[in-house]
């Protein structure tokens, strides 16, 4: 076979392995005119640690590892079963990052109501409050935060907190979007001047930036509106003078007492995919 079309015939598969691999190697030796076959580089699998992904978490120095088109492949594909797909830009990790289908819809759902005055004018099967925000929301994935009933004297938001203890989904993590978001005391609800009253606001992760900060949305005292939580500086407002917000006011000052940030309240953090 001549020469020139013996190169054409391995430069697809060279390529293919080439573009594979997380690290470029080496040039191998030059092929003897006898030789015919290009073998690829046996594909290894590596655990990687669930901290590894986390959102926000800073990179993790690995040993270099050959990882064949095929191996990258079947992990695109695989992660696309939970996650839904994915950009294809960014870091390769970012796929398992991305947020499920139904977060998708819940935040899509939430970001829609931004800037209603009222819920009335969307639903009156629901609460004009927080926890009817919440349930709307939710609604467009096919969940009823409160089809397990009340219990005496439990408001909406205790009732859909107890629900999430209950079946596994709260927690403290880096949250993803449609995550529910929980606080606590953000106003006196039983009136006896006390930090008390337990779980009182709830509202929807919209999304993280690189900072930490969390954009969440919530029907507080003007309407559906955007706000920040960022708990690695609960008790700031912002990081320096004239700087980025990273935390909104969530309850004001009163008689006696002062104005709290959404990063002194905060409760919890609950994933959908349970409830």
């Amino acid at each position: 076979m001549p020469l020139r079309l013996r190169l054409l015939s391995v430069m697809p598969l060279c390529a293919l392995v080439g573009c594979a691999t997380v690290k470029t190697r080496a040039p191998e030796p030059a092929v003897s005119e006898e030789a015919v076959t290009v073998s690829a580089p046996a594909a290894r699998v590596d655990t990687v640690p669930v901290t590894a992904v986390e959102l926000g978490a800073p990179p993790v120095a690995v040993e270099p590892r050959w990882v064949t088109a095929g191996v990258i492949e079947a992990t695109l594909r695989a992660a696309e079963q939970v996650t839904g797909p994915a950009s294809t830009s960014g870091r390769f990790w970012d796929v398992l990052l991305t947020p499920s289908q139904m977060g998708r819809s819940i935040v899509q759902r939430s970001t829609q109501l931004v800037g209603m005055r009222s819920l009335r004018k969307v639903s009156r099967a629901v609460p004009d409050d927080c926890s009817g925000f919440v349930r709307l929301a939710y609604r467009s994935a096919g969940i009823d935060l409160v089809a397990h009933g009340f219990l005496s004297g439990e408001n909406a938001v205790s009732a859909i907190f107890r629900r999430a203890v209950e079946v596994g989904s709260v927690h403290h993590q880096p949250p993803r979007p449609g995550d529910l978001v929980f606080f606590r005391e953000t106003y006196d609800r039983n009136r006896d001047g006390r930090r008390n009253d337990g779980m009182t606001h709830i509202g929807v992760v919209e999304g993280v930036d690189s900072h930490g900060t969390v954009t969440f949305i919530h029907r507080g005292g003007k309407g559906v509106a955007r706000g920040r939580l960022n708990l690695s500086f609960p008790a700031r407002h912002q990081l320096e003078q004239g700087g980025p917000v990273v935390n909104d006011f969530i309850r004001p000052a009163a008689k006696g007492s002062r104005a709290y940030l959404a990063g002194e309240l905060f409760a919890a953090f609950a994933s959908p995919e349970k409830l």
